[in-house]
């Protein structure tokens, strides 16, 4: 009896807390974010302009130059607007099933890194699945919005505020919707049963192979419990392993490679790539690559923008997972030095995925936020796509040259080595001069890296 009589205490106290989250995130839709004409806008490697197209081109050319990198480039509000919408985003819910080993039905307060952590896994699995031109036909018209999450007039005022800031006129031209025809109604209908099914991974439900329930109980094995807040590289860990245990077969062409103190170890990479799909066949899989950094010390360190930036400008790039201090966001792009991201902090309706139909409107983020890059906190992890072993080699020689041209004399983010983690494990062997790879000032920022924040499952 006195235990049932625990229960029901917090039970109570969690629909008080939820009542309470409710009205507290409630304010993240309803700030205004302001854009600049005069800049373009990266959307993970899409780029946008607002102005006529002969004076954007010269922008763009004097940003890329130094990294040699090739963005599509692409005019208009709207198709920028279609763009950011589609991304699948993930926020607290409340009312959802009770988490096992706790009272908890919802992660108002706690979850954020483990939202943004789901954020960058979907954009991985969108990419693999619907490929980075795809975008959510139904973007620019929801109408049908749930109304405890928003209504159609909430997103039609704050897409009229998005474009009041531009105060410039539009270009008018939209994107033609190409031509009613069999195989293009075929590939429709293809692409939203995979957007949905995305969606479904993610449900907050035990039997979602992403859903909070699993990535709590994947948790546990770090010392993470629900209600506890987790650090950008734990969750990295945690989706890891999420991706391992996931056994749907749609799943097993897919795995995830997280990056060794800072170091992506090429061999292991490809190992994994080259593993067996399933039941024992030969194939190829497609890699996540998650890398946990620092960007500074106790501060963010502004010499990093431009890399930053560099990251965001690749259209393998799945996002970065980070923000302020206990405050995870999802940074997807960038405006001039400010970082455009999708906040978690918003309280929603628990959402049944497994039923038929299930309303999408709210897992699509009809707001984008900015924040200036010199007041993130240093701890992040930064996320990359690769279909094909040799998508993986390319992207380390790019990103190897981005790294080179930014860090000039101060200590790379991190680093893409040859072989195999293991041929670079001096506590096995005896360390000779010839051989030591690092400086001493060096190894005592990856063994500070080792510690508390990156966390092996």
């Amino acid at each position: 009896m006195e235990a049932t009589g625990t229960d029901e205490v917090e039970k109570i106290k969690s629909k008080f807390m939820s009542a309470w989250h409710n009205m507290k995130y409630s304010w993240v839709l309803k700030t205004k974010t302001y854009f600049s004409r005069n800049s373009p806008v990266f959307l993970l490697g899409k780029c946008y302009h607002f102005k006529t197209e002969g004076e954007y081109r010269a922008l763009h050319s004097f940003h890329s130059s130094s990294a040699g990198i090739s963005t599509e480039i692409s005019g208009n509000v709207e198709e920028f607007r279609r763009d950011f919408i589609s991304r699948i985003w993930l926020t607290y819910r409340e009312e959802f099933p009770q988490i096992k080993g706790s009272a908890l039905t919802t992660d108002c307060g706690w979850g954020c890194t483990l939202r943004t952590g789901q954020m960058l896994l979907a954009q991985g699995l969108m990419l693999h699945f619907l490929g980075r031109a795809w975008v959510w036909p139904e973007a620019l018209d929801m109408d049908s919005c749930d109304s405890e999450s928003w209504t159609s007039s909430t997103v039609r005022r704050l897409t009229a505020s998005f474009e009041a800031s531009l105060t410039a006129e539009r270009d008018p031209k939209v994107l033609a919707r190409p031509p009613a025809s069999r195989d293009w109604d075929v590939t429709q209908r293809r692409n939203e049963v995979y957007h949905r099914k995305i969606i479904s991974w993610f449900g907050d439900s035990p039997l979602a192979a992403f859903g909070l329930h699993q990535l709590i109980e994947y948790g546990k094995k770090s010392g993470k419990m629900a209600g506890d807040w987790y650090g950008p590289a734990v969750v990295a860990h945690i989706l890891r392993k999420a991706v391992e245990e996931a056994r749907d077969p749609e799943l097993q062409g897919v795995t995830v490679y997280v990056a060794q103190d800072c170091t992506v170890y090429s061999s292991d990479v490809i190992d994994r790539q080259c593993s067996l799909v399933d039941s024992g066949k030969a194939g190829t899989k497609a890699v996540i690559i998650l890398v946990p950094v620092r960007l500074g010390g106790e501060r963010t360190n502004t010499d990093y923008l431009e890399f930053v930036k560099g990251i965001l400008s690749l259209e393998y790039c799945v996002g970065i997972i980070g923000g302020r201090p206990k405050q995870s966001y999802y940074f997807a792009g960038f405006q001039d030095d400010s970082l455009i991201y999708m906040d978690p902090h918003y309280c929603q309706s628990f959402v049944d995925v497994s039923i038929k139909d299930f309303p999408l409107e709210s897992f699509h983020c009809p707001s984008p936020k900015k924040m200036s890059f010199k007041k993130m906190d240093p701890s992040c992890t930064i996320g990359f796509y690769c279909r094909t072993v040799q998508d993986f080699e390319k992207a380390s020689e790019e990103i190897t040259k981005m790294l080179k041209s930014s860090s000039k004399e101060k200590y790379p983010l991190f680093t893409f080595v040859k072989g195999h983690s293991r041929d670079y494990d001096f506590a096995s062997s005896p360390l000779h001069e010839e051989n030591d790879l690092f400086s001493e000032d060096e190894k005592k920022r990856l063994k500070r890296f080792s510690t508390e924040e990156f966390v092996l499952l």
